[in-house]
């Protein structure tokens, strides 16, 4: 576990520097997102990755690596959205990465959990697996927000997104260290 660890821990400080790099380019201009958009971000990064395995090449420079970077983000920012609502107001720099840490931080206590139940079976999976689904879940989150965020019998879509960041992290994992 402490190998799986320090691997996510990377992989949190490659998409971690990628959004602080963005933020101080863009600001938190995605505050003005409404959660369904942000999902809807998410599925299309999901669905060109899903694309790109399909094909086995891409026409654009941004390669299935930097999707699921993106994947792991607008995730985070949706659970920001989640906590905070859309609004046209900016978050300073210092509030935003702590939210950033404070969701990212759930992610990994949740991985942390599931590994202990599971025994890292995700480490035997296929990347086009976690693609799959990571769609499932953007399916399963379009339907409950559909149903305004209202279930009978399911976790709801802050557990979707928290399950997304890991299935990204784990393609990441297998990206930067079994790959190369």
């Amino acid at each position: 576990m402490d190998k799986t660890n320090q691997q996510y821990d990377t992989v949190k400080s490659i998409c971690r520097d990628l959004f602080s790099k963005k933020m101080k380019d863009y600001g938190t201009a995605w505050r003005i997102l409404r959660p369904k958009s942000v999902t809807d971000q998410i599925y299309i990064k999901a669905q060109r990755i899903r694309s790109i395995e399909e094909k086995g090449v891409n026409k654009v420079s941004e390669d299935a690596r930097s999707e699921f970077i993106g994947i792991i983000n607008y995730a985070i920012m949706g659970l920001i959205q989640l906590e905070l609502g859309p609004t046209g107001i900016e978050l300073s720099a210092e509030q935003t990465m702590e939210l950033y840490d404070k969701y990212f931080t759930q992610a990994n206590l949740l991985m942390q959990d599931k590994n202990h139940d599971y025994g890292e079976a995700w480490r035997n999976m296929r990347i086009s697996s976690y693609t799959d689904l990571i769609l499932m879940k953007i399916n399963r989150t379009k339907q409950i927000e559909n149903n305004q965020g209202i279930t009978l019998a399911s976790e709801g879509i802050n557990a979707n997104y928290l399950d997304m960041i890991n299935y990204a992290v784990f393609a990441m994992i297998k990206i930067e260290f079994e790959n190369n």
